[in-house]
């Protein structure tokens, strides 16, 4: 199973302060803007997302179709393909894609310590000619 690019998504109690602090770690702001209450912080390959108060706790992010640098990668695993082989696996989700639908989607699941993953498709899977 391909789940896409990982980054971990930290709620940070001052986005400044969590900025500076990933900025001596040698990450960069990426995406996102303090206006909006996140960043998203690059260092190499490495995603560390910033949230200020859109979520409480943090979360593991997949993204379906994307690689590390949000470019879209021409193949990959239709969210809801990734939900049929989850569920077939036995895993509970606490939300899940409609999979009725296409283009972009996303489901959620906790691992057995209680931390949320995130799947989001932030895009159509190509159809094949």
């Amino acid at each position: 199973m391909k789940l896409g690019a990982f980054s971990i998504s930290l709620s940070v109690k001052d986005l400044n302060t969590s900025k500076e602090f990933y900025e001596k770690l040698g990450f960069q702001a990426f995406a996102g803007s303090m206006d909006q209450n996140y960043l998203i912080m690059k260092n190499e390959n490495s995603l560390i997302g910033l949230f200020n108060g859109m979520f409480e706790g943090n979360i593991l992010t997949f993204n379906p179709g994307w690689d590390e640098n949000a470019q879209e990668i021409e193949q990959f695993e239709d969210i809801r393909e990734i939900q049929k082989q989850l569920k077939k696996s036995g895993l509970s989700l606490m939300s899940e894609a409609d999979e009725s639908s296409e283009g972009p989607a996303s489901l959620m699941l906790t691992d057995p310590d209680g931390n949320i993953i995130l799947i989001d498709q932030h895009r159509s899977k190509s159809k094949a000619p």
